[in-house]
């Protein structure tokens, strides 16, 4: 289970899906069945283990070896079986048939009554899950037949990607359903591999179930090449792991700054980059503030080379961004592309110009008395790479006769100004979702402090565009959750500028993370033992 939205400086980045391949080599004996154990660098210590409680993404990964999911989702945002062997999906409710044979890490079995409790858990008030609400929708029921094994999920409102978001849904079992203060620190479910050691703040190490036949499509933990164990590595420095991967003391690891170059080039060790999440800045549209203007949001976008500010955001190692929906994504494809103005800093000039700003002795432009001043905020935990953007965005923006004021902010002052105070104009907030409709309190409905949409948006053609495709099931609304995308950036709302990228490295193994998530049934060591 992953928060299917996060800012930069909050919740976890995700990962698309990937199969990574390394080279030949040596890893540490272990595991049970006498397998090789599977090193993996964590950035740090996944903290409390109970599924209903999780806020960083080194506990999702964690999880995601020890817990299965009623659904998987393949590398083409396909939907796959898991613990439901097949599913009837309508526009209020998703009924799954639950495979045979499912068994806890305890051997109890895992009935259908075991999930409609798992969702009850994190629907009851009292639990304060922070799944609920954007993993589990609100209101959500679950009704179990244990004798046709079948659990009804329900909602009472259509939920265009009820059979989508369950992908998230971690399913607890056994002891730790009746007790879950043994989650605390243990899991207690039917995945692939159990947790049998933890040293906090160092390592977790998960061993295999051989009896494991419920993967994704089926999947088992038969094939000899699975790793006995799974040896999950706290290590917070990048720098450090990288020099980890190139002594070949971990089998995968994901990197995101500068070491990422000098792991491409370690001898054994394969790389893969891959798309981490859309930068974007937004406008606040409230009273009084410029970007309430149409014509100031189009100038301002006019007069910025996108490509440049891209490249300057990431170091030069982004990709150019395709939406708002990071991949595996349920409607594939290029919602950006065509849908933002052209660079064009005279067009910018004269858009500014027909819209009553005038330029003043001073360069500065006017209007009514009032000059075109933006504040514009960004994280500092975004690092050096951001406020050069920042810096571009001022030194464009200027040239048209804009007075910009850049405000660095710290993670624990963001959401006070952002949301509360709110003294910016511009706000570089990176979003990260993996469903269209977990955008839906943020880019509409009621404005901050009172709801959740932090730039005051109006825009009545997404409204009406995603108000449609939520009743409909799944993928049948793809081109309407597309165009409702389309107004959003056509009108200025959200501006995607570019891809973050990570790369994801493997010495002696093959494997497959999707957004954040092991498929731990494809784990698999490549390479003769030490």
């Amino acid at each position: 289970m992953k928060p299917p939205m996060k800012r930069a400086r909050t919740t976890s980045a995700c990962l698309a899906a990937s199969l990574l391949t390394a080279g030949c080599g040596t890893v540490a004996q272990a595991g049970s069945s006498g397998g090789d154990a599977f090193s993996y660098a964590i950035k740090s210590d996944p903290g409390l283990l109970d599924p209903a409680q999780v806020q960083n993404t080194t506990t999702y990964t964690a999880l995601s070896l020890a817990y299965d999911t009623l659904v998987h989702a393949g590398p083409d945002g396909r939907m796959v079986s898991g613990l439901a062997e097949k599913w009837d999906v309508g526009p209020t409710s998703v009924t799954f048939t639950l495979r045979r044979g499912v068994t806890c890490a305890d051997g109890s079995p895992v009935t259908a009554s075991t999930v409609a409790a798992n969702v009850a858990h994190l629907t009851d008030p009292a639990v304060k899950s922070p799944a609920y609400g954007v993993v589990v929708p609100e209101g959500l029921t679950a009704k179990a037949d244990d004798t046709a094994r079948t659990v009804t999920l329900s909602t009472p409102e259509p939920f265009a990607f009820i059979l989508q978001s369950t992908r998230y849904l971690f399913i607890v079992c056994g002891p730790g359903l009746k007790d879950r203060a043994r989650l605390a620190s243990g899991t207690s479910g039917s995945g692939p591999f159990q947790l049998t050691s933890a040293e906090p703040n160092q390592s977790y190490t998960f061993t295999r179930r051989d009896d494991y036949a419920w993967g994704p499509d089926g999947a088992t933990t038969a094939d000899p090449a699975m790793p006995g164990s799974v040896v999950l590595k706290v290590v917070g420095s990048e720098s450090t792991t990288a020099n980890l991967l190139q002594s070949h003391e971990l089998n995968g690891a994901q990197l995101a700054g500068p070491d990422r170059a000098r792991v491409t080039n370690i001898p054994g060790v394969t790389t893969t980059v891959q798309a981490n999440g859309t930068q974007e800045f937004f406008f606040h549209q409230g009273k009084g503030h410029p970007g309430s203007d149409p014509a100031v949001r189009r100038a301002l976008l006019q007069a910025v080379d996108m490509d440049s500010l891209g490249a300057i955001a990431t170091g030069g190692t982004g990709r150019p961004p395709t939406g708002l929906v990071m991949d595996p994504k349920p409607c594939p494809g290029d919602t950006v592309t065509g849908h933002l103005p052209v660079h064009d800093p005279a067009e910018a000039e004269s858009t500014l110009y027909a819209a009553g700003w005038r330029r003043g002795p001073d360069g500065f432009r006017a209007k009514e008395g009032k000059r075109l001043t933006l504040r514009m905020i960004y994280g500092t935990s975004s690092g050096e790479t951001m406020a050069a953007a920042a810096e571009y965005l001022a030194e464009q923006w200027k040239k048209i006769g804009v007075d910009v004021r850049l405000r660095a902010v710290s993670d624990a002052a963001y959401g006070e100004i952002e949301a509360v105070t709110q003294d910016w104009d511009v706000d570089w907030a990176p979003l990260g979702v993996t469903l269209p409709t977990h955008l839906l309190g943020t880019l509409s409905g009621p404005f901050t402090p009172d709801g959740g949409n932090f730039a005051h948006l109006t825009n009545t053609e997404y409204e009406k565009l995603t108000a449609r495709a939520g009743k409909l099931p799944g993928t049948a609304g793809c081109a309407l959750w597309d165009r409702s995308e389309h107004a959003l950036f056509e009108s200025g709302d959200i501006v995607p500028v570019v891809d973050k990228t990570v790369t994801i490295a493997a010495h002696n193994a093959t494997f497959r993370i999707t957004s954040g998530l092991f498929d731990a049934t494809s784990i698999r060591m490549t390479g003769g033992r030490k």
